[in-house]
């Protein structure tokens, strides 16, 4: 990726929004705010206060957030559409909801049945 963000600044590719229709009706979005959902792809590693102290960003590359309507600038770069700003603007950073049924699925198929008998004994 050639874009590279600054100080405490986040870059955010945004979610590809669904059209709504009604039959092969496409119902435009024009006059309905909403905010952007995205993915972090590039955060800045932080700036100092006037104090002169070190604040390192919080939000990582992969992180799903949620962006205001206003306040983040919109980029176009080599076909792709950006939001760049700063990261104390996100509004809501969404964590994935961890189904414990789908991690022991996936365990499964990774361990012979010989290992899963022996973590029953155990």
């Amino acid at each position: 990726m050639e874009l590279e963000a600054l100080f405490d600044a986040v870059i955010v590719k945004p979610q590809d929004v669904e059209e709504t229709t009604y039959g092969s009706i496409i119902v435009p979005d024009i006059g309905k705010d909403r905010n952007e959902h995205g993915t972090v792809i590039a955060v800045g590693p932080g700036q100092n206060t006037m104090m002169g102290q070190f604040l390192p960003t919080t939000i990582q590359v992969g992180d799903k957030v949620v962006l205001p309507t206003v306040g983040f600038t919109k980029l176009q770069h080599e076909g792709d559409e950006y939001y760049i700003g700063p990261e104390n603007q996100i509004l809501a950073k969404i964590n994935k909801k961890v189904d414990v049924a789908d991690i022991l699925e996936e365990t499964k198929e990774t361990l012979t049945e010989e290992e899963i008998k022996d973590l029953k004994h155990e």
